[in-house]
């Protein structure tokens, strides 16, 4: 399977015990509207939001940094993913922000991450159902090596080259 999905397939999908569904749209300061209140109007049927701002390194000035591997896990496993769940990620926007989700997920060693083709415009372009107000509550999972996503050796030093990387180039700009 590809890392995106149609929204036939993920709407055939909903319901299945093994699959979460997350948007994770985000706004841009110059935006009006802001992703609690747009998931609030309307999401993809039993949908929760995975805030970048929330999931993110708290210890660095930098917005939407990568958080550590442990981070990481304990909040995936908050938002109830475990190891065995496939998770898809769409945003409001189309393609904005989703592909953020999914990356985070694939780096931490999540192979089961996918993006929505076309995100929640298209499902409601298509005339597909949406829920309204908060999202459902989670059912945590316990962030451990066997139940929660977890990150290899090299991705973590991956994650903390390129956050050093981001730290120098930020220094540097007038």
């Amino acid at each position: 399977m590809t890392s995106l999905v149609s929204t036939e397939w993920l709407a055939g999908q909903l319901g299945s015990p093994d699959l979460l569904v997350f948007d994770c749209s985000t706004y841009l300061p110059n935006e009006t509207g802001d992703k609690v209140s747009g998931f609030r109007e309307a999401h993809v049927p039993g949908a929760r939001l995975f805030d970048i701002d929330v999931i993110a390194d708290p210890e660095t000035d930098l917005p939407h940094m990568v958080p550590t591997p442990g981070r990481f896990a304990k909040l995936a496993g908050a938002l109830g993913i475990s190891n065995a769940s496939r998770v898809v990620f769409y945003d409001q926007h189309g393609f904005r922000a989703s592909a953020r989700g999914w990356w985070m997920m694939r780096l931490f060693g999540h192979e089961a991450a996918f993006v929505l083709d076309g995100g929640l415009p298209k499902w409601r372009r298509e005339g597909r159902p949406v829920g309204t107000g908060d999202a459902p509550p989670a059912q945590p999972r316990p962030s451990s090596r066997t139940s929660g996503p977890t990150a290899s050796a090299a991705s973590a030093t991956s994650s903390a080259s390129c956050a050093r990387g981001v730290r120098t180039r930020a220094a540097e700009r007038p």
